[in-house]
């Protein structure tokens, strides 16, 4: 007893010591110097420390720092994953299905990156200064700090917030709404020349009524365009691409589009050329567009009158002092190209010098009628891939009765496969026709497939009977076309001429 008694007395003696030497220490060091005395103590450490550290503050000054969010997200892609986490907070939007993970405050993360060890921790400390109107007094101040080797800094360090920033900005475009921009004279005026609206098309590749191997052949050049940065800027390329897209009505060219961008997480711009007044407009609106992003230009044949560039008017000449009556350049009339829309315009935006303003965008091009384009916007460079749209064949017919009614090929029998095989080749009917049967008898599979059957050969038998009238008359058509094309192209005085001449002859002949 008497021992304990001694020891309980030391330890007592001790704390009394040690509470009166803080208690000295605070009077005669202020709370400046002590805090000098702790950063020179851990700059010490450091100096014999294999590691070096660098923050990544949430605020930069009054504004949200990018690369800290960055550092967020890149960390919240891989932290429910990550054996090194230990603690991790669970957050979830409202009316959102999507839980999101983060680390929780002041825990800590591994990653490692072209083989060097990092780590990353979360630092959340009070704030020490006084609460105004934007920071109140409970405010919290976050960082993330992030641990390296000091052999290692100079080896990955920028290559590696590249890679964070990067792998961010593909997390935010997946995550988030894409949109779909369309372009008018109204929103110009406003200062807005694109309006957006969600894009919510559920069209993907695995729905899309097309020949497989075609559809794989698509896939996979997207895939290289999405992922060829280094090799564009290797080439000395601009890193964009053309498809044009072409066949008759309901081939499924508009879901094409939406495929395209359902596979790649780009926007959509739908370019509306007979709301662009000139070719100087035209390149404010490709200025305006992102990247990441599909510019598209639906029915080029039809949308607005591309004359082809050697029958284009020339600009007029400049004014001469020694002639009075010259046009004068400057007053801009209507001859003058920059107040109208122009194919020259239309190829400086594919592939001009202001196409490449943006990075890793797609142009797409659709026609009904691709004889009717001229043959310098289907040069490679401008449209890169030229895909038909054709009638639907069986093993796009395939993919349609997979869609709407959950059915095989093989599920159909021998004899309804063959007989199918047989008619959809000699019937030549769209997708968008075969889809409206299916569609229409969906709830019954048998009564959708006997009766597609059914449309398939009486769609078979009319071509065959009608096939060579049909052809007659498109060939009476493409001449009354030429014979209007001719006439259009003709100036009034060669008409007057014509006209005088066949009168002449009929006076002769009477």
């Amino acid at each position: 007893m008497a021992e304990r008694k001694e020891s309980w007395t030391s330890l007592a003696s001790l704390l009394g010591t040690l509470a009166f030497c803080q208690t000295f220490l605070q009077l005669v060091f202020p709370p400046e110097l002590r805090l000098a005395s702790l950063k020179f103590l851990t700059r010490a450490l450091r100096c014999f420390s294999s590691y070096c550290y660098f923050d990544v503050a949430e605020m930069d000054g009054v504004n949200t720092n990018e690369l800290y969010n960055s550092v967020h997200l890149y960390l919240s892609s891989f932290a429910s994953t990550s054996a090194s986490a230990s603690r991790l907070s669970l957050t979830r939007a409202r009316n959102s299905s999507v839980t999101t993970f983060g680390l929780s405050s002041n825990d800590s993360i591994a990653d490692v990156f072209d083989g060097v060890a990092v780590q990353w921790e979360h630092a959340v400390t009070q704030r020490q200064s006084q609460p105004s109107p934007w920071r109140p007094l409970s405010d919290e101040k976050r960082s993330f700090k992030l641990r390296i080797r000091k052999r290692d800094k100079d080896l990955i360090l920028n290559s590696y917030l590249d890679y964070i920033m990067g792998k961010a900005s593909d997390i935010r475009r997946n995550n988030q709404e894409r949109l779909i921009y369309t372009n008018s004279r109204s929103n110009e005026s406003r200062g807005r020349p694109w309006e957006a609206v969600p894009f919510k098309h559920p069209s993907t590749f695995d729905t899309l009524a097309m020949d497989p191997e075609k559809k794989r052949d698509i896939m996979e050049d997207l895939r290289d365009f999405a992922a060829g940065q280094a090799f564009y800027q290797r080439t000395g390329r601009a890193w964009k691409r053309g498809y044009l897209l072409y066949g008759p009505p309901g081939t499924g060219k508009s879901s094409m589009i939406a495929s395209m961008a359902n596979f790649l997480g780009y926007d959509i711009y739908d370019l509306e050329l007979t709301e662009v007044p000139s070719n100087s407009e035209l390149r404010k609106l490709l200025m305006k567009t992102s990247s990441k992003s599909i510019i598209v230009i639906e029915d080029i044949d039809c949308s607005v009158n591309l004359s082809n560039r050697s029958k284009a008017p020339k600009a007029p000449a400049p004014q001469s002092y020694s002639d009075p009556d010259a046009p004068d350049a400057a007053s801009g009339g209507k001859d003058w190209n920059n107040n109208t829309m122009t194919l020259s315009g239309l190829l400086n935006f594919t592939d001009g010098l202001w196409s490449c303003c943006g990075s890793e965008r797609i142009f797409v091009f659709t026609t009904n009628h691709i004889e009717k384009l001229d043959p310098a916007l289907l040069r490679s460079g401008r449209m890169d891939m030229h895909i038909c749209m054709s009638h639907c064949s069986y093993p796009a017919l395939e993919i349609l009765l997979d869609t709407y009614l959950g059915s095989k090929g093989e599920d159909l029998g021998e004899v309804a496969a063959s007989e199918l095989r047989e008619a959809v080749e000699k019937a030549k009917m769209t997708p968008a026709d075969i889809s409206e049967v299916l569609i229409k008898n969906r709830r019954n599979k048998e009564k959708a497939v006997s009766e597609l059957l059914e449309v398939l050969k009486a769609r078979a038998e009319r071509n065959e009977k009608y096939g060579g009238l049909r052809e007659e008359c498109k060939s009476n058509r493409v001449e009354e076309e030429e014979q209007e094309k001719r006439a259009l192209e003709e100036s009034p005085e060669e008409v007057r001429d014509r006209e005088d001449n066949s009168g002449k002859q009929n006076e002769r002949e009477n």
